[in-house]
């Protein structure tokens, strides 16, 4: 098939989930055609049977605010007709996946097909804002697929938004060969050589909790051992860094910004912190787990569905850093634990979110769409 795929070219989950999934396309013999406003972060040199196309933003006195939508609606069409696609996969409803049906209908000639993956704040923030929700609706309605990556984001979709068509619930995934498959041997803290290292990743939004990251450490810190980091950058990125000044952590705290490939640095890691706000999924928590790292988490969202909680780690009420910290220090105080919960981890990451197993449900939408679409044909 010939897929062209939107999405934001930046370390937030939907770049990092759309960026994997093209190439793992590719590499099962589709062809591939990447359409952003920048090279998408994991992306790299382009792998064979993928292209890349920049969406060019210029800049004009009469237009306040340049109208990127119309912009990218007009390059996915000039890809569309260059690469004859025969699907346009976007991720985030706003502004992919209404910029997806104007190029659709531009291409009308083509029968091109859009199929809309929703990653959580396009639904639960961003598309549910009164000035887009209308759009957001639209663009779910009439898109001719529609994905969300957890139950919990399909129920919620359904919820706010009141929609009858049909969503498929499809995972994050990641590729276990890229992760550390050994759990390193149990050694008991006072014959450990290394501090025990607790680390958090995101995209540092005030969604993220990130003093909540602090203040669980602070508590861990005061009877462990440890050090913490803090991996990625944002807004709270300053926040965080004076606040670790000011609970006196700074010198145990190690701030690494942006950082293309995740899983060597995981290797060092002992638990993940994710206290978030909210999850729709929890990509960052699967990417630990994969490393065999167990994981103490917010309880909401989609994160349930990804951290079985007791099994690869703990689940608390958002806010609650008292419960977390206390998760983290029974975590790294006790070795056979902790090594039991990182089998578990490793384990569910593979059995559930291999590549090799999300990637085909994937192909079967296209595939499904593209029938649909001679069947409506063939009808006399």
């Amino acid at each position: 098939m010939r897929i062209g795929i939107s999405c934001y070219p930046t370390h937030g989950g939907s770049g990092v989930v759309a960026t994997e999934l093209g190439k793992h396309l590719a590499e099962r013999g589709h062809e591939v055609a990447f359409i952003s406003y920048a090279l998408p972060l994991r992306l790299g040199e382009l792998p064979p049977r993928v292209s890349f196309h920049e969406v060019e933003i210029a800049r004009y006195p009469l237009l306040q605010q340049f109208p990127y939508t119309l912009a990218l609606a007009s390059k996915m069409a000039e890809v569309a007709r260059m690469k004859r696609l025969q699907v346009l996969h976007v991720h985030y409803a706003i502004p992919f996946g209404a910029a997806a049906l104007l190029a659709k209908q531009i291409t009308a000639n083509l029968g091109l097909k859009v199929v809309t993956t929703l990653h959580g704040t396009d639904i639960t923030l961003v598309g549910n804002n009164a000035s887009f929700k209308p759009v957001t609706a639209l663009t779910i309605e009439n898109s001719d697929a529609v994905t969300a990556v957890s139950k919990f984001l399909t129920d919620e979709t359904v919820r706010q938004f009141e929609i009858a068509r049909p969503i498929d619930t499809v995972y994050n995934f990641i590729d276990p060969q890229r992760y550390k498959s050994e759990i390193p041997p149990c050694i008991p803290r006072k014959h450990a050589r290394e501090q025990t290292t607790l680390m958090h990743i995101s995209n540092f939004r005030s969604v993220k909790r990130i003093s909540d990251v602090l203040l669980i450490f602070a508590q861990v810190a005061a009877q462990l051992d440890v050090r913490l980091i803090m991996v990625g950058d944002g807004p709270d990125a300053p926040v965080a860094e004076e606040m670790a000044t000011k609970l006196g952590l700074r010198d145990r705290v190690t701030f690494l910004g942006v950082v293309d490939q995740v899983s060597p640095i995981l290797q060092a890691a002992d638990l993940f912190l994710l206290p978030s706000e909210t999850e729709s999924f929890g990509l960052a928590a699967l990417e630990a787990m994969a490393s065999g790292v167990p994981v103490v988490a917010s309880d909401v969202g989609g994160i349930p569905e990804v951290v079985e909680h007791g099994v690869c780690g703990y689940l608390a009420p958002v806010g609650d850093v008292d419960r977390m910290a206390e998760y983290a220090i029974d975590i790294l105080s006790d070795c056979e634990r902790r090594k039991a919960f990182a089998i578990a981890s490793r384990r569910r990451a593979v059995g559930t979110f291999d590549y090799q197993k999300i990637v085909p449900q994937y192909e079967a939408i296209y595939k499904r769409v593209l029938e649909e679409d001679r069947a409506e044909h063939s009808r006399p």
